[in-house]
């Protein structure tokens, strides 16, 4: 099945717009079932874990939604691949610290869905803001990414295991 150019624009718009709304199944069926999705903190997740991860996230942001703020601008695409950059502010939980945080996606299609999903930030200038001095510290060094993404890894294995997949 192929797809034109402003069905895939629509996809982008709609993933964000159902971020905005704090909208993880509506999220999720942007996505194949057969995804990936990558980003500094997630360095490489694949089919149902793409969910459980916007799953995750939105129940965090739902405990204080007023402390959301999703921005989207610059959505392009073609009928196979697309982009836009997309800005979040929130409540960082682990350390209370409030994050302003600036992405560029990236995507490619297939079927009528996202096949691949890369966002890119500046994990440094992020780290700074959620983990303050630690961040402004550590946040350059490697490791201190690697054990980030662990964290944030075995948050996410526990998260799945207390959800039943849905279909």
């Amino acid at each position: 099945m192929s797809n034109a150019p402003n069905d895939n624009s629509r996809i982008i718009r709609n993933l964000y717009t159902c971020f905005q709304q704090l909208d993880a199944d509506g999220m999720k069926s942007c996505y194949h079932d057969q995804a990936q999705f990558t980003d500094p903190v997630f360095p490489f997740l694949s089919g149902d874990k793409i969910g459980f991860m916007w799953m995750m996230l939105v129940q965090t942001l739902q405990k204080n939604p007023g402390d959301w703020k999703l921005v989207f601008t610059d959505v392009q695409a073609t009928a196979h691949e697309g982009s836009c950059t997309w800005e979040a502010t929130y409540t960082f939980t682990l350390t209370g610290r409030r994050v302003h945080n600036c992405i560029r996606a990236q995507f490619q299609f297939q079927d009528g869905k996202i096949i691949r999903h890369t966002d890119q930030f500046d994990f440094y200038r992020w780290s700074r803001m959620a983990f303050g001095i630690t961040g402004t510290l550590l946040g350059w060094m490697s490791w201190f990414q690697k054990k980030v993404q662990r964290i944030s890894a075995h948050r996410l294995a526990a998260f799945q295991s207390k959800h039943p997949a849905k279909k």
